[in-house]
């Protein structure tokens, strides 16, 4: 059965939804898939994004003023596990980079971990950000090597990544890097060779080390450390090759890999109700794969790569730290003036504005969603509504701030009385649409 035939809404959704396979995952699966410190951060991922464009979780309701047609908006979930929600905080976060990033070429790396210890940082996730700070003390380190009394600083960020082409647990660093550093009297040295070798093996040295004081007391890890030197004389896996020269080029490459699902929807050939078949691009020979899984193994790969909480996929480093970024824009762009002689590289930059809702649909899609579909005019904001709020605005009853617009000199603010009595009930303010129509 093709899941294109069963469904017109997102595809892993119907597929968590579908013969309440989450909730059986939940109850049988969960606790012996995931670390006991993140199962709780899990299921409200997941349940969030399972209630992701439902009305009753919050909408916005535009009306048209000549023909009186609706629209309705539910609010998304901004859950880190949905697909659609992850899109919409990419390109807000490519736009701020552009902002921020500097004015010079860029290297994008990715330092991978040896399939031998992947288990381990699976149950401790606490290991990626220290593998996030040594991948940065590993460019750091090269570039104050090249002159030790200049002290030279370069601008890192880094991306985590948890998942391979199969959906397996593959943790590895994304990396951009400055092709050049600053010394300490505030002078641009461009530097484009890095040494592949260094990297490689200091990369080794220092994820080691912290296997090595992670797991002093387990004799296992210690002795697979040595076995580990032993087998990769060369040192661990780092991708090196890839070179974007400008800087705008440079935030949109890495905000690829930002929030990037760990499967596109489209890579889902099948679902019959127990099955689920996607293809993949094998690393090795570049080959088009299938691999069907068991539903309850697709759904245990998939949320294994939701984060612990509060835990940041993006961190910056050195030139790209924010107390030193504005600093370090206004040097490279003196020093590419000097250059290159052009007014322009040293003109202040107006800030991207981030698009709303409204420019990302048009843009998308090419659909204008406050357009009224009947008579063309465009439609205004008619009204807000939460679950947890009630009515934020209502453009009959409230005024611009949300304030409710009394009728009569003794007349109180009627959501409060739901509020309350919502809240004394453990439950939602009721869903108001279709039931009542004022506030």
């Amino acid at each position: 059965m093709n899941i294109e035939n069963t469904c017109n809404q997102n595809k892993i959704k119907y597929i968590f939804a579908d013969n309440n396979n989450w909730e059986v995952f939940k109850d049988n699966h969960l606790s012996e898939k995931v670390p006991s410190d993140m199962v709780s951060n899990v299921i409200e991922e997941v349940e969030k994004f399972l209630k992701c464009g439902e009305y009753e979780n919050g909408y916005t309701l535009y009306k048209c003023p000549d023909c009186n047609e609706k629209h309705i908006v539910a609010f998304s979930c901004k859950s880190r596990f949905c697909p659609r929600c992850g899109k919409k905080y990419i390109d807000e976060w490519v736009n701020k980079q552009v902002d921020n990033i500097l004015d010079t070429s860029h290297r994008h790396m990715v330092f991978t971990i040896p399939e031998e210890l992947r288990k381990y940082v699976y149950w401790n996730r606490d290991l990626i950000k220290e593998m996030s700070n040594k991948v940065a003390e590993v460019i750091k380190s090269y570039y104050r090597k090249q002159n030790k009394r200049l002290k030279y600083e370069a601008g890192i960020i880094t991306v985590v990544h948890t998942f391979g082409r199969d959906v397996g647990f593959n943790p590895h660093i994304h990396c951009l890097v400055t092709e050049g550093a600053l010394d300490k009297y505030k002078q641009w040295k461009h530097q484009s060779y890095i040494s592949y070798n260094y990297l490689r093996k200091a990369w080794q040295k220092v994820l080691l080390d912290i296997f090595k004081g992670y797991f002093s007391e387990n004799k296992k890890v210690q002795n697979l450390i040595n076995k580990l030197y032993a087998r990769y004389k060369d040192g661990f896996y780092v991708y090196a090759n890839s070179r974007m020269r400008k800087a705008d080029s440079a935030a949109r490459y890495i905000g690829r890999y930002l929030a990037r699902p760990a499967i596109a929807e489209y890579r889902i050939i099948s679902y019959d109700g127990e099955k689920v078949k996607f293809w993949y691009e094998d690393h090795k020979t570049k080959k088009i794969k299938e691999l069907t899984l068991p539903v309850m193994q697709f759904i245990g790969r998939l949320i294994m790569h939701i984060p612990k909480k509060y835990f940041r996929m993006v961190r910056r480093y050195g030139l790209y730290r924010r107390d030193f970024n504005k600093r370090a824009q206004k040097i490279l762009a003196l020093w590419s003036y000097m250059r290159k002689r052009q007014i322009n590289l040293i003109l202040v930059k107006k800030k991207a504005r981030s698009k709303t809702w409204r420019e990302r649909i048009i843009e998308n899609f090419n659909i204008d969603p406050v357009k009224c579909p009947k008579c063309g005019k465009e439609m205004i904001l008619w009204e807000v509504w939460n679950p947890k709020y009630d009515f934020i605005y209502h453009v009959e009853h409230t005024d611009e701030k949300g304030r409710h617009i009394r009728r009569y000199l003794w007349e109180g603010d009627p959501r409060l009385e739901r509020i309350q009595k919502a809240r004394d009930n453990g439950t939602s303010v009721p869903f108001p649409y279709g039931k009542r129509e004022v506030v």
